[in-house]
């Protein structure tokens, strides 16, 4: 196997990288210009919640659509990546369509996240097709991509350069475009194992598998807190972080995840994938529970820090817990395990989100945000049972 991974040519982990980045562009770009579209179109105060709720939603349903048609394993991964991509960026685009109300601007975000089902899950599949030995370092690079481009309108948002909300928005559908053909230039991997027929047993035969069944119930537990912390990290930062750039400050707390899964990636070759997803784990629960006394400190500095610590150890399990997943998966069942995996996980972020949302309407408490630390446990217990 390594020899395999050794003739792959060395420009194919950028280009998965880069096509990932431009697509995962269009997951947070409406949260980045949540202030212009509540201006613009008269939002309620709980928009946040909603808006971000919609896209995960969205890519549940598409990711069980998937998962239930076993599209990634029958048809070409690449094309499928590549008819997403351009989906997801002329919805993304449609917000700059005029008169808007609440529920158009939700039925648009609920969209693109159907389309981020033919990307995120296709994406890694595209990814284990090419390496087999060193694919929890290849992971990390794409799952980093992953980060990096839920960060980056916040980035755009971020910087002072007198982008209108509209110009974001053609940003990102811009570089989903361009992620789309790029991973359709680069095709399919050579251990591509094409599934020739719908079968739906596949969903529960993988689950029959112990390590598998270990792996996905650890990835749910990690899930939980995720995306409930990266999409109130505006609001932490609002609230607790007085004259801080909301913006910019978003996208370090969340960009900094890029770097930990790629060092994820390369301490997994030493440590194995299990022991990196475990301290990740430790380390982000740690941070859900000392996050009440810390926000409440008077010491200013210890509250960016902490997001700090917490946005590198929130994402670097991610990666981990895909490598295990698709490393105790049937070949030519891979893309659906993995879909599906996604699939529960993000339908997990939707109650966290919403919890929060809601307690967020009854308390100005930091002590709201311990309730994402329920997810580590579970996830830290999930991984040490088999």
């Amino acid at each position: 196997m390594s020899g395999q991974n050794n003739r792959i040519p060395t420009y194919v982990l950028p280009i998965i990288v880069l096509g990932q980045f431009g697509c995962t562009s269009l997951w947070f770009a409406g949260n980045a210009i949540l202030k212009d579209l509540t201006l613009s179109y008269s939002l309620p105060e709980a928009a946040i919640g909603y808006i971000t709720s919609s896209v995960q939603f969205g890519f549940i349903i598409g990711t069980l659509i998937f998962a239930l048609l076993t599209i990634a394993d029958r048809f070409s991964p690449s094309r499928v990546f590549l008819t997403s991509a351009i989906l997801g960026a002329v919805l993304n685009a449609a917000l700059l369509i005029p008169k808007h109300d609440l529920y158009s601007i939700l039925c648009l975000r609920f969209l693109v996240g159907v389309c981020l089902a033919g990307i995120y899950p296709v994406g890694m599949k595209i990814a284990s097709d090419y390496y087999g030995k060193g694919l929890g370092k290849s992971l990390g690079y794409l799952v980093g991509a992953l980060v990096l481009g839920t960060a980056f309108p916040h980035l755009l948002k971020g910087f002072q350069i007198g982008l209108s909300w509209q110009s974001i928005l053609i940003i990102t559908s811009s570089l989903a475009l361009v992620g789309g053909i790029l991973i359709a230039l680069l095709g399919d991997g050579p251990h591509r194992k094409a599934a020739y027929k719908f079968d739906a047993s596949t969903l529960l035969t993988v689950f029959k598998i112990p390590a598998f069944r270990s792996a996905a119930f650890g990835y749910w537990g990690h899930m939980w807190e995720l995306y409930a912390f990266w999409a109130f990290v505006p609001i932490i930062i609002t609230s607790y972080l007085p004259g801080f750039n909301i913006s910019l400050w978003s996208f370090l707390t969340i960009a900094i995840g890029s770097l930990s899964c790629i060092l994820g990636g390369y301490l997994s070759s030493a440590l194995g994938a299990k022991k990196v997803a475990t301290i990740a784990l430790v380390v982000s629960g740690i941070c859900c529970l000392v996050a009440f006394p810390v926000l409440n400190s008077s010491l200013i500095w210890l509250k960016p820090t902490l997001l700090l610590i917490w946005g590198i150890a929130v994402i670097m399990d991610s990666p981990m817990f895909s490598t295990l997943v698709a490393q105790n998966a049937p070949n030519e069942n891979k893309g659906t395990a993995l879909t599906i995996v996604n699939s529960v996980g993000f339908l997990i972020t939707i109650f966290s989100i919403q919890l929060l949302n809601s307690l967020v309407m009854i308390t100005e408490s930091p002590v709201i945000y311990s309730v994402l630390g329920i997810g580590p446990i579970l996830g830290l217990i999930a991984l040490w049972r088999r």
